[in-house]
């Protein structure tokens, strides 16, 4: 019974996220991933997925760290955003293997990959998550975005580039569970929904975090992206969310 009351509370959360998320991007995101996300991956086949993962089976976190080699992305406050990406998985990756969680990481270097190969790479491992890593200087806290993919019925084989159409429910859940963690951790936290050609073609639950500087109610920037407070601030509470989020019994 009390499983089957988490159940129904998850959905109404899921169900309350996708309408915030509707309203804040509105199928589109005029923000900073919505403008670099540019890349076009090649259409091909994909095999339908397996159903969410069962407490105590194994469970495996992607972390997509965006640009590298010839991409290096914004310029954040002095450093690229390519090289920031990176130093966020590793510090986020040293973070979840501490907590017995399986890492696969898309670069692991200033490398060029392009977006096919990151969603092979989520697709092959049969990830339980994937977290796109990127960085901005617009805005504040930390932007959570989701594919503006109408949610669909899971096909035996699914179209690449809109392979994420039959996890987008459960994209919106997991940056519900993201959102909550953030929040407590005390950080402004953004929704939006946009087209994230990587991200569309995985066959997992799968979210963009852009993490932008701190700012106080008058736009006064009180950390800034290279601050490593701010950094492990916001590395714990993902951390914290990613632990939660593999805890949680397979919603129907």
């Amino acid at each position: 019974m009390r499983w089957i009351k988490k159940s129904i509370w998850r959905r109404r959360v899921v169900w309350a996220l996708a309408a915030v998320f509707a309203v804040a991007g509105s199928g589109r995101s005029s923000g900073p991933i919505g403008a670099k996300a540019v890349a076009q991956a090649t259409p091909r086949p994909v095999a339908a997925a397996a159903a969410p993962t069962a407490p105590g089976t194994r469970f495996v976190v992607v972390l997509d760290a965006a640009h590298g080699g010839d991409d290096p992305g914004g310029r954040l406050n002095g450093q690229s955003e390519e090289a920031f990406t990176l130093a966020m998985g590793v510090r986020l990756r040293s973070l979840l293997a501490a907590r017995g969680i399986q890492v696969v990481t898309t670069r692991e270097s200033d490398s060029t990959v392009d977006l096919v190969r990151r969603a092979e790479m989520a697709n092959h491992a049969n990830a339980q998550v994937c977290l796109s890593l990127h960085g901005t200087e617009s805005g504040s806290g930390v932007h959570l975005y989701v594919s503006n993919l109408a949610p669909a019925q899971p096909a035996r084989i699914a179209p690449w580039k809109t392979a994420q159409a039959a996890w987008v429910t459960r994209s919106l859940a997991l940056a519900g569970t993201l959102n909550s963690a953030l929040l407590q951790a005390g950080m402004t936290v953004t929704l939006g929904r946009t087209s994230l050609p990587g991200v569309d073609s995985m066959t997992c639950p799968a979210v963009a975090v852009e993490l932008a500087p701190e700012r106080a109610p008058g736009k006064k920037v009180t950390a800034e992206l290279d601050d490593p407070g701010y950094q492990a601030r916001a590395a714990e509470a993902l951390a914290a969310a990613l632990v939660e989020w593999r805890g949680e019994a397979p919603q129907p």
